[in-house]
């Protein structure tokens, strides 16, 4: 059951987690030939399984975090899930998992105990705030790391409360944080001794393994670009600005004539001047005061006034057509109905067709980033709950008979 295609071919990896940030992270690995075992209780499964819409009782976001994972069911509270848990854990090149920083240990699934066994064990750990410190302990959704982490205090208009982005980005950061670590940690792990037989796909089980710990605060936190120096030099603390980039200038979200919203980063000196040109202000293209972004940050208000004058003349059409014809970076914004008919996105290949397995169709988003070599492929959507277990635990040595007994005392 190894994975025979793209750069992660010939990886294993075992996902403990629910919901987000540890799917996500491993559904990236799997998009790029890593075999991904996920664990999901008996009892339902992961809970993702009935988030937003459902199609026959079953998420479709799910047949997009979980395509080409295998599921099976484990009861690890009990000894002997725990038990079938920490073989899968042994053969996994890379562990992932976000419970609450204790619970592995609980289960006799900690790092330090399979480190003991394998030292070449690759751990991700995810979870609200990082495996020590004070709050390590405590429940820790996206929603709060991104506000622990400083986004939310700077999303959203000045005048009104913070706003949430529209998608669990705190959850998503920190997955990609997860998948690059995993990815240092496997370069480390063959600089020191670890290596994979090629005609067999099995690891030779040599090399340092390590914990990648990544708490969701930090993986936003990570995100916030000169927060930090600005406050510590300057006293200054970022504030919410609504579209507008501070201290970058043009950079704004402006409403042409029918309404449409439609973003302009004119921010480059020459870009500046290219724009002023195309709007019709030549005075203030000429203008030295205004050759530099230092010099127009303290005019912001007055070129903003300009920029949105000339788009109340303008439909969305007319605008984009005159400022992409004078080289300047716009665009509109996006809805979802928009993507899917859009000549760029269908040029990149950016859906692909599938279908259920009643004959269905339905698209998903294509996988990212595009490799020229090894590139992602979606081999099957979402699995069924425990679609895989009889051929996991028969690949441990686990007999038939065996196998029922299990599952008739509720363990699979």
């Amino acid at each position: 059951m190894t994975s025979s295609f793209g750069p992660l071919a010939g990886i294993k990896v075992l996902e403990l987690g629910t919901l987000i940030a540890g799917p996500f992270c491993s559904r990236m690995l799997a998009e790029f030939g890593a075999e991904v075992i996920k664990v999901e209780s008996p009892d339902g499964g992961d809970p993702i399984r009935q988030w937003r819409v459902l199609k026959d009782g079953t998420s479709l976001w799910w047949y997009v975090q979980s395509r080409n994972k295998k599921s099976i069911t484990l009861n690890l509270k009990d000894p002997r899930g725990q038990e079938i848990a920490r073989k899968l854990a042994l053969e996994a090149d890379i562990i992932i998992e976000n419970y609450r920083p204790g619970v592995l240990e609980k289960w006799g699934l900690g790092y330090e105990a399979l480190k003991a066994i394998n030292p070449a064990t690759i751990m991700v750990r995810l979870s609200g705030y990082g495996q020590t410190g004070p709050m390590k302990d405590l429940p820790g959704f996206g929603a709060i790391g991104e506000s622990m982490g400083g986004m939310r205090y700077v999303s959203g208009h000045p005048d009104r409360p913070p706003v949430r982005i529209g998608i669990s980005i705190g959850d998503s950061l920190a997955a990609l944080h997860g998948v690059i670590g995993a990815m240092m940690a496997l370069r480390h792990r063959d600089a020191t001794g670890g290596r994979w037989n090629g005609e067999t796909g099995e690891a030779c089980r040599a090399g340092q393994g390590q914990v990648v710990d990544v708490a969701l605060y930090e993986a936003v936190f990570n995100m916030m670009e000169s927060l930090v120096p600005e406050y510590d030099h300057a006293g200054v603390v970022r504030e919410r600005t609504g579209g507008a980039l501070p201290g970058i200038v043009p950079s704004n979200t402006y409403m042409t004539k029918e309404g449409a919203n439609i973003v302009i980063a004119g921010n480059g000196d020459a870009i500046f001047k290219r724009l002023m040109i195309a709007i019709g202000r030549e005075d203030m293209a000429d203008d030295p005061q205004l050759a530099r972004n230092d010099g127009r940050v303290p005019r912001t208000t007055e070129i903003d006034g300009a920029i949105q004058a000339w788009c109340d003349t303008q439909s969305i059409d007319e605008a984009l057509a005159t400022l992409q014809a004078a080289d300047v970076p716009v665009g509109k914004i996006y809805s979802v109905r928009d993507m899917m008919s859009d000549p760029q996105f269908l040029a990149r290949q950016m859906f692909e067709q599938h279908q259920f397995s009643d004959g269905t169709p339905i698209r998903l988003p294509a996988i990212t980033p595009k490799l020229s070599q090894t590139p992602g492929e979606t081999r099957w959507l979402g699995p069924k709950l425990g679609e895989h277990t009889e051929a996991i635990l028969a690949e441990l040595g686990y007999e038939l008979a065996a196998i029922e007994q299990l599952r008739i005392e509720k363990v699979i």
